[in-house]
């Protein structure tokens, strides 16, 4: 019996020890987070903004009816490429083609008497001159009877001369004085009547203005029944079909669209920018743009337009000129012209754009997750023999400064998780650069991230790098 009570106070004692063995390792282990960690490297960043949108030309028209009427003829169909003033499709025009035969009759007439009343002032022109010619003959006439006037009556006085010779000769002088007289009135005569005839005539030349104006009125209204190509380009859409009626727009109502017209040579990707992410967007940065219609191919571009107006995510709507809330989510347009286009492409494609807005050269980078944001009180160690600290009075300097947030990564330094305050750089897709605060190959704390957010400074860490679902000993 002694011997078999030997043995059970020898087991009890192996499991005593067993027990007090392994209690002491879980009291050693108690307060140890178990982490998983990387090491700040060094690495070529690109800080990408991405956006989605739709392809577009740079330049296209919607051409619209300028007249209303049937259309009688679509001279082009969806795909063709057109010129500049290449007529592309044609609206009923009776009556404006009524109208410019009328005015150009008018114009016509107007010109007929033009000339008419220009040759009649040529004719008086004649006239006048006939008459001042006579006038000039009849003057000297009358200078060569008064000189034989004048003789006579010098010897009729020395009694000379008979009384019937000095009467012919008087009778002569008068007649001619007479006769000055007459041209002079003909010649006041035809100019009145050449003043009449030019201003016949200036009438003339002013209802030729006027009927020519009222021509290229009509004639601007016939030329609006056709549809003219205002760039060159393709015929991108074209709604309407022969025989179908338009209509010009008139106040808050548009006009009948009867095509639309790009100019394909240059093609862009019309993207929405996130509010948060246009300020880092700037002119001629290089952009990837993919095409949901095109998988596996990727279009270099660059962008050549940022809006200045936010857009409103829900309704499209500039924001200036909407009355929703301000704190409704807003994005930019940005416009990215695409560097060698595919020929199959075409507008109105979905794609998105990956905008470089910066890079780093070897930068130390770190991954995402492991940023945190620590309240400066918070980092302060727990006073020894687990007495509560003295907190300061609410709002007071020493109450703002422990309520500080700063940012950093929690580095591993024997067995220990010590919070590293950093400055950070551009952020990449998956990692961010570190400009200050961490060293290349430093360990830091990576995940969990439930870890990361309840991780408290100096707290004793176990570095467990093993995937979810795997075996940590394989």
């Amino acid at each position: 019996m002694k011997k078999k009570w030997k043995i059970w106070l020898g087991i009890i004692l192996v499991v005593v020890i067993a027990g007090a063995i392994f209690a002491s390792a879980k009291m050693n282990q108690r307060g140890i987070v178990a982490v998983q960690t990387g090491k700040a490297s060094r690495q070529d960043l690109s800080a990408v903004v991405t956006a989605s949108g739709e392809i577009k030309p740079r330049t296209y028209i919607n051409i619209g009816a300028n007249a209303q009427g049937r259309i009688v003829d679509l001279l082009v169909k969806e795909g063709d490429r057109v010129r500049k003033n290449q007529v592309v499709a044609r609206i009923e025009a009776v009556q404006a083609e009524a109208e410019v035969s009328a005015q150009r009759a008018a114009v016509a007439s107007a010109v007929a008497d033009a000339s008419a009343s220009e040759a009649g002032l040529k004719s008086m022109d004649d006239s006048i001159a006939a008459q001042v010619a006579a006038l000039d003959r009849a003057k000297a006439e009358l200078d060569r009877t008064k000189v034989e006037f004048d003789r006579v009556a010098g010897l009729y006085k020395d009694k000379l001369v008979a009384r019937q010779d000095y009467d012919a000769k008087k009778s002569a002088f008068d007649a001619q004085v007479a006769a000055v007289r007459e041209a002079e009135a003909r010649v006041t005569q035809f100019k009145s009547q050449r003043a009449q005839t030019a201003a016949q005539l200036n009438a003339t030349q002013r209802r030729i203005s006027q009927t020519q104006a009222n021509l290229a009125r009509v004639a601007d209204m016939l030329a609006k029944h056709n549809a003219t190509a205002p760039l060159d380009g393709v015929v991108t859409n074209l709604p309407v079909r022969v025989g179908e009626t338009v209509v010009p727009g008139v106040q808050n109502s548009a006009a009948s669209t009867i095509m639309t017209i790009a100019d394909m040579s240059l093609i862009t990707a019309e993207v929405k920018v996130d509010e948060t992410d246009i300020v880092n967007v700037k002119l001629d940065q290089v952009a990837d743009i993919t095409i949901d219609a095109m998988p596996n191919k990727t279009f270099k571009g660059r962008v050549i337009e940022i809006g200045n107006t936010a857009i409103l995510r829900s309704t499209g709507v500039a924001a200036s000129q909407s009355s929703v809330s301000s704190q409704e989510a807003k994005d930019f347009k940005v416009v990215v012209a695409i560097d060698t286009p595919p020929d199959e492409i075409r507008p109105g494609l979905s794609c998105t754009a990956k905008i470089i807005t910066a890079t780093r050269s070897k930068a130390v980078t770190i991954p995402i997750q492991a940023l945190t944001v620590r309240q400066r009180g918070d980092l302060e160690p727990e006073p020894e023999g687990g007495k509560k600290k003295d907190l300061p009075a609410p709002g007071s300097p020493e109450e703002k400064a422990r309520k500080e947030e700063l940012q950093g990564v929690f580095v591993v330094v024997n067995g220990k998780a010590e919070f590293r305050q950093l400055e950070t750089g551009i952020t990449g897709a998956t990692d961010i650069e570190v400009t200050k605060g961490l060293k290349e190959g430093e360990e830091i704390v990576t995940g969990s991230y439930k870890t990361i957010r309840t991780l408290r400074n100096e707290t004793k860490v176990k570095v467990d790098n093993t995937r979810p679902g795997t075996d940590s000993k394989a």
